[in-house]
């Protein structure tokens, strides 16, 4: 079954590259506008923006600081001059941490949940509110990670943020229902993408790491924006407050959590 988004126009963070690329690439095949928001890398910005006009669809490119309330506000006058409507946000952006919690650096610990957990927060309630004027319903989706449950010891900023993420996804979700807007998140698994170089560089290490996969390989952007295409389309509109896993079943084969 095809799946077609024609006329609608999604905010997809972090879509310079990897799995936000993958989103902004596979939507736009499907009919969808796009507004490819990026933080520091404008390259790859630019080329999500190409991969989108070339689909045949429309894009701009809007630079923020999700983090900071002042340019999320930014990002979202760019997209009422632009479109005057937003019909699907995708909350992919995030940056990783590293460290042990009682080493780790405030300054990290506030720069990720800012980028993680505020980030979607800010995008999320202005997104909704448009949402919720225009009345035609509306799609949130939260890309968290499988370590919202299984956690790290180095990654406690990481973790908290993808836990606390998942868990405005049910909230958003309670409140929102009533408006025809769902909200649902996706947990990756091990996904080759910028954020897993290492796995990207060296065959030894990514060989390990599927060795613990059940099926046998890691994922890849577009298993991700697969999953992203069917929250947004019509043929989930019974779907909400969920966690969608795409980690070729790594969730089963993990201690209880």
């Amino acid at each position: 079954m095809e799946l077609r988004l024609d006329g609608r126009v999604a905010l997809v963070t972090g879509a310079d590259s990897g799995i936000g690329q993958g989103i902004a690439r596979l939507y736009a095949a499907s009919g969808v506008d796009v507004v490819v928001h990026y933080y520091t890398d404008r390259e790859g910005a630019e080329s999500t923006a190409a991969i989108v006009r070339d689909a045949g669809q429309r894009a701009i490119i809007v630079q923020a600081d999700l983090g900071d309330e002042q340019d999320v506000e930014g990002v979202f006058a760019e997209i009422d001059d632009a479109f005057d409507r937003i019909d699907i946000l995708v909350n992919n952006a995030g940056q990783g941490s590293g460290g042990l919690v009682h080493e780790l650096d405030p300054a990290l610990w506030d720069r990720v949940l800012r980028t993680n957990l505020y980030g979607p927060f800010f995008c999320s309630r202005l997104a909704a509110r448009r949402m919720i004027e225009r009345n035609e319903g509306g799609r949130i989706i939260n890309v968290t990670s499988v370590h919202q449950e299984a956690c790290m010891a180095g990654g406690a900023a990481y973790c908290v943020s993808k836990a606390g993420l998942r868990n405005l996804t049910r909230t958003q979700a309670i409140v929102l229902a009533k408006y025809g807007i769902t909200v649902n998140n996706i947990a990756p698994g091990m996904i080759l993408t910028p954020m897993n170089q290492q796995a990207v560089d060296d065959a030894e290490v990514r060989h390990d790491a599927e060795a613990q996969i059940p099926l046998l390989r890691a994922g890849v952007p577009r298993d991700i924006a697969h999953m992203a295409l069917f929250l947004a389309s019509d043929a989930s509109s019974y779907c909400t407050g969920s966690t969608y896993y795409v980690d070729g079943g790594w969730m089963l084969v993990q201690p209880d959590v």
